[in-house]
C-alpha cells in the first residue's frame, strides 16, 4: 500500500471517531459492508480514488459542524386595522417615507408600500384590514433591519401577534448542507411505500420539469418532492438547492454551500400554531421537527414485520436529529438593493422626465429645475 494511502487512509478513520461515527453507521451511508470498510481502515484492501470520493462524502453527511440550518422564507401576517402608518412604523420600526407607494394591489388590495422586496398591502375594506407580505428575499432584507435594530424574528413575530396580527403563511426552510437527503431516493420510496404518512399524496419532478406557477425559482429548483396536497394548510417542498445555485449563480453543483431544501409551507391555523410554538419555547428544532415528525417518515422495507414497525432509514434518521447537533434558527441578511426601485423609475418616472425634457426644449421652461428647488 502507498504511504499517501496509508496517511489517508489514519486521516479518514481519525476524523471517523472526531464526528463520533461507528463504522456501520458509517457503511450504511456510504453504502458498502461494514466488513469492508473495516479491511479499508485496517489496511487489508486497497482505497481507489472513487472509494476515497465516496467515504469522504458519506463521512461529510455526518459532520457536526452545521450540517442544517433554519430559516424563515416566506412569512404573510393580516393585520385588522386601516392604519398602514401604524404597522410600518410601530411593527415594521420602518419609515414610510423611504417606501414607494403604488395605487394597485395583490390578493384584491388597492394599494400598497414596498422597499426592496418588503409589501405592505392596504385597502378601504376594513375586513381585509393591512397586509404584510415578505418572500425569500423579502426576508433576508428584513432581517437586515432586525439586526439594526436589535431585534429578533422572535421579538418581531411576538410584536405582531400583540397587535393582533393573524398568521396567513409561513414557511421554514430547513437548508442541508452536507447532501444527508437524496430526493431521488425519497421519491423511490414514496412509490415504494416506504414514506408512512398522514398525507395521502405526493408528487415528483425531476431536474428540468416545469414545477408549480406559483415556485418562487421554478427554473432552477432540480429534483423535487412535494409531499402532502398543496391546496391544504400544512405539505412539505423538498428540492436540490444546489440545483437553483448553479442555475442562477454558476456556482458549481458539487462546491454549492446548501446541497437540499426541505420547506414546511404553512398556512392560517398551522401557521399560528407554529408560530405560538416558536414563541413558547424558543427552540426551532423542536418546532421544525414536531410538525415533520407529525406527517411524514420515511422508513426501511422488512419482509417479515408489519409497515408500521419499519425501521426509520439511516438518512432520514440522522436528518429529524439522531446523533448530529441540534439545528438552530439562523439569519442571513441581505442589504437592500435599488434594482427593484431603479425598475419602478424606469416604468413609472422616465416617461415623465422625457416629456417635461420635451416642454423645456420647444417652450424654454424648465419644470424639472423648479421640481429640483421644492424637493427636500
Amino acid at each position: 500500500m502507498a504511504l499517501n494511502d496509508t496517511e489517508w487512509i489514519q486521516d479518514f478513520a481519525d476524523r471517523r471517531l472526531q464526528y463520533g461515527v461507528s463504522q456501520t453507521k458509517l457503511a450504511v451511508m456510504a453504502g458498502i459492508s461494514r466488513e469492508h470498510l473495516s479491511r479499508i481502515e485496517s489496511g487489508k484492501v486497497a482505497v481507489t480514488e472513487e472509494m476515497k470520493v465516496k467515504l469522504l462524502e458519506a463521512l461529510e453527511k455526518f459532520n457536526p459542524e452545521a450540517p442544517l440550518t433554519m430559516l424563515f422564507d416566506y412569512v404573510r401576517i393580516r393585520f385588522p386595522t386601516l392604519d398602514i402608518g401604524h404597522i410600518i412604523k410601530d411593527i415594521l420600526q420602518l419609515n414610510i417615507q423611504y417606501m414607494i407607494h403604488e395605487d394597485f394591489g395583490h390578493y384584491s388590495y388597492t394599494e400598497h408600500y414596498y422597499i426592496g422586496d418588503i409589501f405592505v398591502y392596504t385597502s378601504p375594506d376594513e375586513e381585509k384590514g393591512v397586509l404584510l407580505e415578505l418572500k425569500g428575499k423579502g426576508c433576508r432584507q428584513f432581517e437586515s433591519y432586525l439586526l439594526a435594530q436589535e431585534r429578533s424574528w422572535y421579538d418581531f413575530l411576538m410584536d405582531a401577534l400583540v397587535d393582533g396580527g393573524v398568521m396567513k403563511r409561513l414557511d421554514l426552510a430547513i437548508n442541508d448542507h452536507t447532501g444527508m437527503l437524496d430526493i431521488p431516493e425519497l421519491t423511490e420510496k414514496c412509490r415504494n411505500e416506504e414514506c408512512v404518512s398522514v398525507f395521502r399524496s405526493f408528487k415528483s419532478y425531476a431536474s428540468g420539469e416545469l414545477v408549480k406557477h406559483e415556485e418562487q425559482d421554478k427554473a432552477g429548483m432540480g429534483y423535487t418532492l412535494y409531499i402532502g396536497s398543496l391546496k391544504s394548510e400544512v405539505y412539505f417542498c423538498v428540492y436540490e438547492k444546489s440545483y437553483e445555485q448553479y442555475i442562477k449563480l454558476g456556482i458549481p453543483i458539487e462546491e454549492a454551500p446548501i446541497k437540499n431544501r426541505f420547506e414546511i409551507r404553512l398556512k392560517n391555523e398551522r401557521a399560528y400554531y407554529a408560530v405560538r410554538d416558536l414563541l413558547t419555547y424558543y427552540d426551532a428544532e423542536r418546532t421544525a421537527f414536531s410538525i415533520i415528525n407529525r406527517y411524514v417518515r420515511f422508513v426501511d422495507k422488512e419482509a417479515d414485520k408489519k409497515r408500521n414497525d419499519w425501521k426509520l432509514s439511516v438518512r432520514w434518521a440522522w436528518f429529524i436529529g439522531e446523533n448530529r447537533e441540534p439545528l438552530k434558527l439562523t439569519t442571513k441578511p441581505e442589504p437592500y438593493t435599488l434594482d427593484r426601485t431603479l425598475r419602478w423609475i424606469q416604468r413609472q418616472v422616465d416617461p415623465t422626465l422625457k416629456m417635461l425634457e420635451t416642454i423645456t426644449a420647444k417652450t424654454g421652461i424648465d419644470y424639472l429645475k423648479e421640481i429640483r428647488k421644492s424637493t427636500k
